[in-house]
Order: C-alpha cells, then sequence, then structure tokens
C-alpha cells in the first residue's frame, strides 16, 4: 500500500473477551469496530484490526447519553466550559450530551442554536446537540427549528431568563410546534409564594421549603395536561418528589421521564453536613422522595437517568445563601455512582445502561446511539466493576474543580471511551486532538415508545 493509500486507511478496534452488554442481555464476546460503526460482534472474531483490547473481567457497555447538562458557553465560561466539560464526559463514559438554551445569550432561533453548534465542532471532545429554548414570543422559531433534539421550556424561573408562565403562551407553543418537548417545572406562583415566606431566611434548608413538593407537582401536572390535550410528546426533566414519581405511567406512549444522581442520592438530612453545595433546583427532598424515585425507575415509570450537571465556582457556591446559586458538577462521576449502586445490589448492570444508555438516545430519536449493535455507532465505554477510586476535589475535569461527593469511595468507573471509534480516555489520559459529531435526529421515530 502506497503512502497515500495508508493515510486514507481505516483504523480498526477489536475488544476481546469482554462481557458486553447487548440490549437484551450480557455476552462474552468480541466486538470489532472501526472509526464510525460497530462491524461485527461476535463470541471469537479472528479479522485483522490496528488496536487489540483484552478486556478479560471487564464489561463493554454503550457510551452514556447525558441529555440534561449546562455546560455554560457561551456566556459563562468561567464556571464551566465545553473542553473541561467533554474531557469530564469522557473521563466518566459519556459519550454524547445534550445541552440546555439557558446560556448567554440563550439559544432561541437557529441563528444562535447554530451558534453553539459551530462551538461544539470546535472545542468538544465527544458527540453533542443542544436544546432550543422557549420564550414567550418566538414560536415561529420552535416551529422552523432543525438539528436540535428538542424544545426546553421554563415552566419555572431557575438560572437565567426563559420562564414561559403565562397559560395561552404555552398552550401555543404544545399546539403549533412538532419537536418534542421538556420542561423545567417549578410552579412559579408557589415558588415565588413561598419565597415571600420565607424571605427573611439564611438557612439554605428553606430553599426546599421554598421550592417544595407542590410547586413541582402543580408545574409538572400541568406540563403532562398541556401534552396529553394536545397529543404532543413531553419528557419531564428532573423529577424530585414522590408524588410525581407515583404518578407517572410506564405505559407511554407521549410521556417519559428523567431522575437525576442528586435526586437519588441527596436529601434534606444531607443540607447538615453539605450545606450550599446541593442547593438545586428543583430542591432536594426527603429521603422518602428518594425511594419513590428509586422505586419509580424500577417500576420504568421514570425511563431515564441524566445529571443536569450545572456547575458553579466553589467560591460562589460557598456564598451564605440564599446569594449561593443552585447547581452543581456531576457529568464526571454519575455513571461510577450508579455502578456502585450495581456493586451494592441496589440494580442491575443492564438497567444502568438502559437507564443512561438506551432510553435517552430513544427518547430524543438519537440515529445510531445507546446500543452495542452492528451498525450502531461506535460510541462506546469499558468499565471495571470492581475498581475502587475515590473522587476527590481538584481531580476532576470540570472546570469548576470540585463535586458533591468529594472524599466519597466508589466502586466500579470507567476505565476506557471511546467516540466514534476513537478512543479518547484511557486509564487517566485523553486524545485531545479528537472532537465529537453532531448528534442526528429522526424525529419520525416517535421517541421512547416508538420505532426502536
Amino acid at each position: 500500500m502506497d503512502a497515500a493509500a495508508s493515510d486514507c486507511a481505516v483504523m480498526k478496534t477489536l475488544i476481546k473477551n469482554a462481557q458486553v452488554v447487548l440490549p437484551t442481555e450480557t455476552l462474552q464476546v468480541d466486538v470489532l469496530f472501526d472509526e464510525q460503526s460497530i462491524t461485527a460482534i461476535d463470541p471469537a472474531i479472528t479479522s485483522a484490526a490496528d488496536s487489540i483490547i483484552d478486556a478479560t473481567g471487564l464489561h463493554l457497555i454503550p457510551g452514556v447519553v447525558d441529555d440534561q447538562v449546562h455546560f455554560r458557553e457561551p456566556g459563562l465560561t468561567h464556571k464551566e466550559d465545553l473542553a473541561h466539560a467533554s474531557r469530564a464526559c469522557a473521563k466518566g463514559g459519556v459519550t454524547t450530551f445534550l445541552e440546555m438554551p439557558n446560556t448567554i445569550p440563550n439559544a432561541i432561533n437557529q441563528p444562535l442554536l447554530e451558534q453553539k453548534l459551530a462551538l461544539g465542532a470546535e472545542h468538544s471532545l465527544v458527540n453533542y446537540g443542544f436544546y432550543i429554548g422557549a420564550t414567550g414570543n418566538n414560536v415561529e422559531d420552535l416551529r422552523t427549528a432543525t438539528r436540535t433534539p428538542g424544545i426546553k421550556i421554563f415552566l419555572g424561573s431557575s438560572t437565567g431568563d426563559l420562564l414561559v408562565d403565562d397559560q395561552d403562551d404555552l398552550e401555543r407553543i404544545f399546539a403549533e410546534t412538532t419537536l418534542p418537548l421538556t420542561a423545567h417545572c417549578e410552579d412559579e406562583t408557589t415558588v415565588q409564594a413561598n419565597s415571600q415566606k420565607w424571605s427573611a431566611t439564611t438557612n439554605v434548608r428553606d430553599h426546599s421549603r421554598i421550592r417544595d413538593h407542590e410547586a413541582a407537582m402543580i408545574a409538572t401536572l400541568r406540563a403532562i395536561d398541556l401534552a396529553q390535550r394536545h397529543d404532543h410528546r413531553f419528557h419531564v426533566l428532573h423529577v424530585s418528589t414522590g408524588a410525581e414519581a407515583d404518578m407517572l405511567s410506564a405505559n407511554g406512549p407521549l410521556i417519559t421521564a428523567e431522575a437525576c444522581p442528586h435526586h437519588l442520592f441527596f436529601n434534606v438530612d444531607d443540607y447538615e453536613r453539605l450545606g450550599t453545595l446541593i442547593q438545586m433546583n428543583p430542591s432536594i427532598k426527603n429521603r422518602e422522595d428518594n425511594q419513590k424515585i428509586w422505586a419509580a425507575l424500577h417500576a420504568g415509570r421514570i425511563q431515564v437517568i441524566a445529571t443536569d450537571h450545572a456547575p458553579h465556582t466553589l467560591e460562589e457556591k460557598q456564598q451564605p445563601y440564599p446569594s449561593s446559586p443552585s447547581g452543581l458538577p456531576a457529568v464526571e462521576n454519575a455513571l461510577a455512582l450508579l455502578l456502585n449502586e450495581v456493586h451494592h445490589q441496589r440494580c442491575t448492570l443492564q438497567q444502568v445502561v438502559a437507564w443512561m444508555c438506551d432510553a435517552p438516545a430513544r427518547v430524543w430519536d438519537m440515529i445510531g446511539k445507546g446500543r452495542i449493535e452492528v451498525g450502531y455507532d461506535a460510541d462506546l465505554a469499558l468499565v471495571d466493576l470492581n475498581r475502587d477510586h475515590v473522587i476527590r476535589n481538584g481531580e476532576q475535569e470540570t472546570k469548576c474543580g470540585w463535586s458533591p461527593w468529594d472524599g466519597e469511595t466508589l466502586v466500579g468507573s470507567c476505565v476506557h471511551t471511546w467516540v466514534m471509534g476513537h478512543e479518547v480516555y484511557r486509564a487517566g489520559e485523553f486524545d485531545l486532538t479528537h472532537r465529537g459529531s453532531e448528534v442526528q435526529f429522526d424525529h419520525s421515530r416517535g421517541g421512547y415508545w416508538g420505532t426502536e
């Protein structure tokens, strides 16, 4: 082969002897892939490969798809940026992220959305997609938007100025658009009334009284009513209460839902230990709520686990309440937190893959993501279920450099990550020359309950 032909050769990687988590079972098989997709799955692949990985004792899973992150670029890059955040993704086995529109400027029309896509192409180590944000007067932009997973609505104010609370505006968005919808569900009237009641507070525990169970439930019921009346697909973000978890259905077809690590693992008892570090919107709730959210995951009423990664600097977070902002970093550690739950037999690895890989790819109609199947994109994570490690501030790839799980010992972690067939992470080392790809969507598929 001459030099020119060699330069154009497609690199092939063969992973041997791994326990491979397939859509319906886990088997010890070999997996062969090129710089785009998975080309063979077989107990004993003999094809030539440029790189051969002996994965004996390890598990190969699809790359995690995190469908709710705030990576702060453009406008707030002192907190986070795409370069740092995508490295955190790679280290944590996340190969694809979908980022929210409340950057500065807000991504509320096609030109602003495409500016963010250009930033992703320039800076992201992993695959990327960006939501378009709803306002009270941009329905035409929402109707014609392309190259996006869907439309994000803020039914309650959180970070930024994208609140849409007027009923007529919401009716128009649900009635006149076709892209999948998702929302931050906290009732603004309830939150403001509670804020007046607790206006003099300096205790962060009162954050969970201001953004209480009622605020979450009212807004979630309001959104589901809109979705059902207008026959419009809707995804409930960051379920925080047992009441929401109990009322969700496992039968579709319009409504899907997700949980986040902070609502699975933290509750109001943790304010004494962690204070404003776990201040979130929606707020942390009670231990019973943790248990009911877990139960809803196991019952299929909640289909997705995503992070709502929303970092601030440690200096910002350590301001006294209520000056402290809401949000915490999680994308780097979310998979490991769930692998630790596998170790403690709270769930299975197959369930973790369903919640973090397959389901979000299906909810948002992603092409080629979320599964280990021939023809699917070679977005893969090799995990060691027996590897102990300690989460430490200062060792985080996220730009903010801290974690609310600082000091916790977990069993199970990602040791290799491939994005579109390129190894971007291996045991603490990154290939920073690679860039991820823009996610492609086929919204004719019908989401989680549609064609698989």
